[in-house]
């Protein structure tokens, strides 16, 4: 299939909506589509100011295609794990936000995906499962670091060793997401808050995606120097000014796009 073919890409205004677009196998992430998300987030234009990410079918992803992992040598995993890591990180680092609207199965490789993004709504009837353990086989596409980071390395062993499922409600609770609401509604919801974070200032809206996270990995001290100055480059240019004069004013901020 062509990059087209497994990513429906439409744009609403600031908005950039992608679908995966696999529906016949629950969205499984294979190489086309691995490279489909590579090239998209390669290329975003000043013209994006928020990404929302959904999958076709019902289900968000029910992660890896298995079926393109049968016989490989224990380089070439690592090589295809490595080129995950690389993708991945064009998500989590995109200064763009980036939404997650996630239904039905949000499995393995493709709760490694949603845990990328900046933002993660689910439905209440959402199944969150990591299931590589059942297969015999380890994360590869940086579960191990990034869900871990969400819901902690202990209870990450625990979903994989038994292959323990959530539901949307439940991961809201655990940090798997942000939000959680009823049936055929995440799609609405993630529109619902990009259109409130494209208002935002966007050299700020990667200040928060960028900056928190380095500071989250670093030393206390470290952390909070590098506060002090992302803090000092915010509130000295026009973004700033704009911002609390409006406060001031009792208006809604517009900043320059």
């Amino acid at each position: 299939m062509t990059q087209s073919d497994v990513l429906k890409i439409q744009n609403h205004g600031a908005i950039a909506h992608i679908a995966l677009n696999r529906p016949e196998k629950r969205n499984a992430l294979n190489d086309d589509l691995i490279a489909a998300l590579d090239a998209f987030f390669s290329s975003l234009g000043d013209e994006t100011r928020a990404v929302i990410v959904s999958g076709e079918g019902g289900h968000f992803s029910s992660g890896l295609d298995l079926s393109q992992h049968v016989a490989r040598a224990p380089l070439e995993v690592m090589a295809h794990s490595r080129n995950w890591h690389r993708v991945m990180a064009l998500v989590a680092q995109s200064p763009r936000p980036v939404i997650a609207a996630m239904s039905g199965a949000v499995m393995g490789g493709g709760l490694e995906f949603a845990a990328t993004c900046h933002v993660r709504v689910a439905e209440e009837s959402v199944r969150f499962q990591m299931p590589e353990g059942l297969r015999g086989i380890f994360v590869g596409g940086g579960g191990s670091v990034r869900i871990s980071g969400l819901i902690g390395a202990d209870r990450m062993t625990e979903m994989m060793l038994t292959g323990r499922s959530y539901t949307g409600v439940e991961g809201e609770r655990l940090g798997l997401a942000h939000h959680c609401v009823p049936e055929g509604q995440a799609l609405t919801k993630a529109f619902e808050l990009a259109e409130r974070i494209v208002k935002n200032s966007p050299t700020i809206n990667q200040f928060i995606i960028q900056a928190i996270a380095q500071i989250a990995a670093m030393p206390p001290e470290a952390g909070l120097y590098a506060e002090s100055l992302v803090a000092a480059l915010s509130q000295t240019g026009p973004d700033a000014e704009e911002g609390l004069r409006a406060f001031l004013e009792k208006r809604q901020p517009v900043f320059v796009r």
